[in-house]
């Protein structure tokens, strides 16, 4: 299992997440992964809510280091958002817990909170285990 800190430097090669969209990983471990946003300009919509994708970006990212945590090359095979009210601040936290890990599949649960605990997005995904790092 990686460490907070093997796990930032591991996804450091992510640089959408991370540096474009300035995804930062909060804490790792085999209870799942929390990643965090801190919302500005460039990650709104023309009617000034978060965009879509921001949402999903942060979504897919905590399901990267939740699901690769692990030490198995995991890859994203579906995923399902739903996108369920408004951020009321400029804080998202997407925390994504396992539902089911086996040795070649897996299905992680992710919700994006803001600031507040609004629930702002619910995500599924399924990932396919690849092979070991």
């Amino acid at each position: 299992m990686m460490t907070l800190e093997q796990a930032r430097e591991y996804f450091k090669g992510d640089r959408f997440a991370v540096e474009t969209a300035g995804i930062t990983i909060e804490s790792v471990g085999e209870e799942g992964a929390v990643c965090r946003l801190r919302v500005t300009a460039k990650h709104l919509a023309a009617h000034g809510g978060v965009m879509g994708g921001a949402l999903f970006t942060l979504a897919d990212f905590a399901f990267a280091v939740a699901a690769n945590a692990c030490g198995v090359l995991t890859v994203t095979t579906e995923s399902s958002i739903r996108f369920l009210g408004r951020a009321k601040d400029d804080t998202l936290t997407a925390t994504c817990v396992p539902v089911h890990t086996g040795k070649r599949t897996c299905v992680y649960e992710t919700r994006i909170t803001d600031g507040q605990g609004t629930l702002v997005a619910l995500v599924t995904a399924s990932g396919m285990r690849m092979e070991t790092r």
